[in-house]
């Protein structure tokens, strides 16, 4: 009884004596381990699939919103519309060290036709490098290029779901599309992504800066885009835009409505913590279910002990030291918890396998956002957390058992009845 294998050896005889009670009692311990781990799959599945959604945007990309004075400035009264020009974005490439892309972007509504079909739909007047600043990946043709900017040519790249509604399952690369009554030729179709907004891209059309001053006027922008050398450089980057733009145009850099700015860097983080605090709480919530699994350990290592009195006090006389039975009672509690700690993993498993995606985006968003619909995630860390609170409870529920266990005197424990 010295030895680790020998001592488990001995509980595994133990409990195979009283297969029913040691099964019946591993189902606790299954059941709750089984809700711990889907718990926290739930939250590792929830974290991802809202991080991949605001991933989508961009994850270097800071956008800057135009908006309206909260603050007297200068005399001037609040309420002040803001209005944000290309010189201004200009200004921010040149005097913000670490901006490293820019791009603007205006956007309106148009009424988008290819043949018979016509729906209306955003277009978006950009400069190339916003596919980069985005992460904006194409699944037909290409996206736009410097040439097109020069030349203010005259086409069009769609969203996925754009391509969907006005030409089906047909090829839309080389096809000419209608945006506001001008003609534009379609030269690519975006990769479809979930996002978490009613604007996703699938639904935008986005075609070169200088070709949107043929259907709109462009003198004032309806945003801007810009990309930071690194994400470290975000905060600094978004004051210096506050600083510099605050200066142009005569408001305090301190008015947040004066200037939107959104910095997804910052978001991300945001949401890490969240979501971070979501996951203790579900593994917290399991812990008291597990917890229940250990009660009923306890209970059963007690009735183990008043049934073993006499054999414990055998034990004893015959040289074994309370360390020894102390351990012994442990492993048995331990061999139970584990046990059913890989029924539950095994029970955990088999569910996540059988649900599949759990609707999210597009429950929101409709059809067109399954990519972003939740998948269940048992990752290598919701196991080692799993683990850990299985061996506490193991540890917890044996612990008490076993010392009474260790404490009888021999002489008594053999004249018990």
């Amino acid at each position: 009884m010295n030895t680790f294998p020998a001592l488990f050896t001995e509980a595994w005889k133990s409990l195979r004596f009283h297969a029913r009670r040691s099964i019946l009692t591993m189902l606790g311990i299954a059941w709750g381990i089984a809700t711990v781990v889907l718990l926290l799959a739930y939250g590792t599945g929830f974290e991802r699939t809202v991080l991949m959604a605001l991933e989508s945007f961009g994850t270097k990309v800071i956008y800057v919103f135009p908006g309206r004075t909260s603050q007297q400035t200068g005399g001037e009264k609040a309420g002040r519309r803001i209005q944000v020009q290309l010189a201004d974005m200009e200004a921010i490439a040149s005097s913000v060290p670490l901006v490293k892309a820019v791009s603007p972007q205006v956007e309106a509504n148009f009424k988008v036709s290819y043949g018979a079909r016509s729906q209306e739909f955003k277009a978006n007047g950009v400069y190339p490098v916003l596919a980069r600043i985005r992460k904006m990946e194409i699944s037909e043709g290409r996206w736009l290029d410097e040439a097109d900017e020069l030349e203010h040519a005259r086409v069009a790249v769609l969203g996925s779901e754009v391509k969907h509604r006005l030409f089906s399952g047909r090829p839309a690369v080389g096809e000419s599309i209608r945006i506001g009554g001008m003609s534009f030729d379609v030269i690519g179709v975006l990769l479809k992504k979930a996002q978490d907004t009613d604007e996703p891209d699938s639904r935008q059309v986005y075609i070169p800066f200088s070709a949107m001053g043929l259907l709109h006027d462009t003198r004032y922008l309806s945003m801007i885009a810009v990309e930071a050398e690194s994400a470290g450089a975000h905060a600094q980057v978004v004051q210096q835009i506050r600083d510099r733009l605050g200066e142009r145009l005569r408001f305090r850099p301190s008015d947040k409505r004066a200037l939107w700015v959104w910095d997804v860097v910052n978001t991300l983080e945001e949401v890490g913590i969240i979501t971070g605090s979501l996951k203790v709480l579900f593994a917290f919530i399991g812990a008291l279910t597990l917890a229940i699994g250990g009660v009923g350990v306890m209970n059963i290592m007690l009735v183990s002990v008043m049934q073993r009195t006499r054999e414990i006090g055998t034990q004893k006389s015959l040289g074994a030291r309370r360390r020894h039975i102390l351990l012994q009672f442990l492993a048995e509690a331990l061999l139970i918890t584990f046990a059913g700690g890989l029924m539950g993993m095994a029970i955990a498993y088999g569910i996540t396998a059988v649900l599949g995606p759990l609707p999210l985006w597009s429950a929101i968003y409709g059809e067109e956002a399954r990519e972003g619909d939740l998948v269940l995630r048992i990752a290598g860390s919701t196991l080692a957390i799993s683990t850990t609170i299985l061996t506490f409870v193991g540890l917890a529920a044996g612990l008490w058992p076993a010392v009474r266990a260790s404490r009888l005197d021999p002489v008594e424990a053999l004249r018990y009845e």
